[in-house]
């Protein structure tokens, strides 16, 4: 399962009707495809593959409601997984953790607010077949965000300054 809503920046800006939207696309939805779908992947044995986002186990500057839906999507998967799991039932979730694609629509998103490159979608899309054709339970591209994620309960403050250093803000200057 694959959602894109946008990620314009920040809580500030952002109504409460548009985040509630943000959360229908990239959360509620998700949550609806998988009640239909999860009595047909049990019976085949079938597997899930979650396409989420950085921000959703990193939170970052300007992306706060974004990020609020893609953690939502991390827990929702990994609470299925492990009742799944005591259930005995064998159905692979897969959940992938993707950087920004070089797709116009997140360029928009993002213009003026990341210094971060954005990887190339069809490795990207390689790396979640990969994932689940293992029924792995994680697929991270670029492969540092594993590191990344990994680093954010070790050593926050380390994690804050590699944060900083991807964001493209400048502060006023004092008047």
């Amino acid at each position: 399962m694959n959602h894109l809503g946008t990620a314009p920046a920040g809580t500030r800006g952002r109504s409460a009707q548009a985040t509630r939207w943000l959360m229908q696309v990239n959360f509620l939805s998700y949550v609806q495809l998988t009640s239909l779908a999860l009595p047909s992947l049990t019976d085949s044995k079938g597997s899930l593959v979650v396409v989420s986002s950085l921000l959703g186990r990193v939170p970052t500057s300007f992306s706060s409601p974004y990020s609020a839906a893609k953690f939502a999507l991390d827990s929702l998967f990994g609470s299925l997984r492990r009742e799944l799991d005591v259930q005995d039932v064998n159905v692979a979730i897969t959940m992938c953790v993707l950087g920004l694609q070089d797709r116009a629509s997140a360029a928009e998103g993002v213009r003026g607010v990341t210094r971060a490159k954005a990887a190339p979608g069809p490795k990207a899309a390689l790396a979640v077949i990969r994932g689940s054709a293992t029924r792995a339970s994680g697929v991270f591209y670029p492969w540092r965000f594993h590191l990344l994620c990994l680093l954010r309960g070790w050593m926050p403050q380390p994690r804050a300054w590699f944060i900083r250093q991807e964001l493209n803000i400048t502060t006023p200057a004092a008047a």
